[in-house]
């Protein structure tokens, strides 16, 4: 959601009246999404970058989140009407307390919703999260590694064992080192983005051709489109754009995807 604040000095507005106008439009753009029958919708809010921006911005933009996540609970809201479970997905203890709290209770509040699913990406970046899928998956296989070798001291005088080291430990070893190597499925089950599939389309508004550390991972076979539209004026057409050149397209991706 790229241009928020250009949107704002180009229409001569006030200092953060452009992250307002970009949260309209992205009620607007998820609705469409739900009206298409599109189940899952990833959207980048906030980055851990964005951190280092001027204290009140980054003030003012977490004050804005929280009335919007709580706004996103009422009973009338697009969450309710279609159905749709939030997650929040990043490094979620870099967010101040309050905020923390709401995206916490939403995630709770909307857990039973089906139909539709909405990730929120804050406090994150796509690096971040590879770290720390990294680091929990060494977490896990120390656990494994640990348990094992509490059994083998347990059992270590066992006839049986003698025997087997007997006649060769070292195919066991070999074993034993496959099993606690970790895999790509020890990775990708730790990313905070395993609750969803891979992306189908990526859309960076404001012309910009990067990802900008923003599911690096996940999107290797995905269709990235840059509209050179400012976020807050992207509008049902730009959708209509991106579903029309990834059907044109479905057949070469479909086709990377089996290569892999």
């Amino acid at each position: 959601m790229d241009g928020n604040r250009r949107y704002a000095k180009r229409k001569n507005l006030e200092e953060g009246t452009g992250h307002e106008v970009g949260f309209a439009t992205l009620m607007s753009m998820l609705k469409y999404c739900y009206e298409l029958g599109i189940k899952y919708t990833t959207i980048y809010a906030f980055s851990i970058d964005n951190f280092k921006r001027e204290p009140k911005e980054v003030q003012h933009i977490m004050d804005l989140m929280q009335e919007k996540i709580e706004k996103l609970l009422k009973e009338d809201s697009i969450v309710n009407q279609y159905g749709v479970r939030m997650y929040f997905i990043g490094n979620l203890k870099l967010l101040n307390e309050s905020v923390r709290t709401a995206a916490e209770k939403a995630m709770i509040a909307t857990a039973k919703n089906t139909k539709f699913v909405l990730l929120i990406c804050v406090a994150y970046t796509s690096s971040d999260e590879m770290v720390n899928a990294v680091q929990e998956s060494c977490r896990d296989k120390w656990d494994q590694i640990r348990a094992s070798s509490n059994v083998v001291k347990k059992d270590k005088h066992d006839k049986h064992d003698e025997i087997q080291a007997i006649n060769g430990v070292e195919s066991e070893t070999k074993h034993d080192e496959q099993y606690h190597a970790i895999q790509l499925i020890d990775i990708e089950k730790h990313m905070y983005m395993s609750v969803a599939p891979d992306p189908d389309i990526v859309i960076r508004s404001s012309g910009a051709t990067r990802l900008s550390n923003f599911l690096l991972w996940q999107t290797t076979n995905t269709l990235l489109l840059c509209p050179r539209a400012l976020w807050p004026e992207l509008s049902l057409w730009h959708l209509v754009w991106a579903v029309l050149n990834f059907q044109h397209n479905y057949s070469y991706l479909e086709k990377k995807k089996k290569q892999l």
